[in-house]
């Protein structure tokens, strides 16, 4: 980053290069929706580019992008709950588009035998269900290894602020989750 700050674009070209999967990987895990991976990770690149000249290494490259992605997804989520964004898109088996409401999954009767990819589902559902913050750390937290403190400074709050949240987060999966993960 630094070496593009001083004006070497092929350090920009290699920034995008190493981080597009994880940057493509995180908007899925926040959005569920493969259809705005794309556009929001362009969004964050070129977020990138125009502040180039405010980069500030005060931490990891990594901490500011992820902040950047975090703040973008916010945004998203914002609009979802405004109303604007109520559906999921995809490719199907056939390769042909389709949309489809969000099930509500309080109604839905669990398998004695649930497979992994309906299990995934319906916890994928509740922490889309999270508060905001909550679900960027778990999400942080889980599925990008991040620790407390990596998570603190993406979240731009204090390490005992991302127990809280993540433990908040948990009861509130437990609470979500019981019915699939209870033997009785």
């Amino acid at each position: 980053m630094l070496r593009f700050r001083a004006g070497d674009r092929g350090a920009f070209e290699a920034l995008v290069e190493r981080n597009t999967a994880k940057v493509h990987a995180l908007v899925f895990r926040f959005l569920g929706d493969p259809g705005q991976v794309e556009d929001l990770t362009q969004e964050v690149f070129l977020r990138i580019y125009r502040t180039v000249g405010r980069y500030q290494p005060t931490a990891k490259f990594s901490t500011w992008l992820y902040r950047i992605t975090a703040n973008l997804c916010f945004n998203v989520l914002r609009s979802r709950k405004k109303g604007l964004i109520r559906q999921i898109k995809g490719e199907g088996n056939d390769g042909e588009d389709f949309s489809q409401e969000i099930p509500d999954t309080r109604h839905v009767a669990p398998h004695d035998q649930m497979d992994a990819a309906e299990l995934r589902h319906h916890v994928s559902y509740a922490i889309d269900q999270l508060p905001e913050n909550q679900k960027v750390a778990i999400i942080l937290n889980k599925y990008e290894q991040k620790s407390y403190e990596e998570i603190a400074d993406i979240l731009d709050c204090s390490t005992m602020a991302v127990k809280s949240l993540l433990s908040r987060a948990r009861g509130n999966l437990k609470v979500s989750l019981r019915r699939y993960v209870d033997k009785g």
